[in-house]
């Protein structure tokens, strides 16, 4: 007999149900997101990093400590995912004026326009996939327990403007 009800203790199976709804939904998307990168030539990481460096708040480039802690990976791993692309002319890296000690990884011209190609594509996709994503997200606010968020998981927010039709 399935369980239904929850206790204070105990999840019932549809939250379960909701969360794991929620995460194939979000991994169809990731699916699109690799793929539509394969179809420009670049990993799905290398979109990652094209989006990190344009899209970090307040400048249009960024440290490789700053683009590690943006991609979740170690130092030693992105200064060579940098080379890759600096290989495959995606970006280009210079020393700091203020710091010599800095070095700042910017776009190219080829970096900007495979950058804007990946984004119409996943703006177009984020007009089916956003709404479903949206609406799961507040059926999952609306049952969540009050529960205290674990330490060390959390994570900057991220803004993304409307999507408009």
């Amino acid at each position: 007999m399935p369980r239904t009800q929850k206790s204070a203790e105990n999840l019932a199976k549809e939250d379960y149900e909701l969360l794991a709804e929620f995460r194939y939904t979000l991994r169809k998307f990731l699916g699109f997101s690799e793929a539509a990168a394969a179809s420009h030539k670049v990993t799905a990481q290398q979109y990652q990093a094209l989006l990190a460096i344009e899209g970090f708040p307040g400048r249009n480039w960024v440290t490789i400590g700053e683009l590690a802690e943006q991609l979740r990976t170690a130092h030693h791993s992105t200064v060579g995912l940098i080379d890759r692309m600096e290989a495959l002319r995606l970006v280009r890296r210079a020393k700091s004026e203020e710091d010599k000690r800095r070095v700042q990884v910017t776009l190219t011209r080829t970096g900007r326009d495979v950058l804007e190609k990946l984004y119409r594509a996943h703006r177009t996709e984020l007009k089916t996939v956003g709404p479903r994503l949206i609406g799961l997200l507040q059926k999952a606010a609306q049952k969540t327990p009050s529960i205290p968020a674990a330490k060390g998981f959390a994570s900057p927010a991220c803004s993304m403007p409307e999507i408009e039709d």
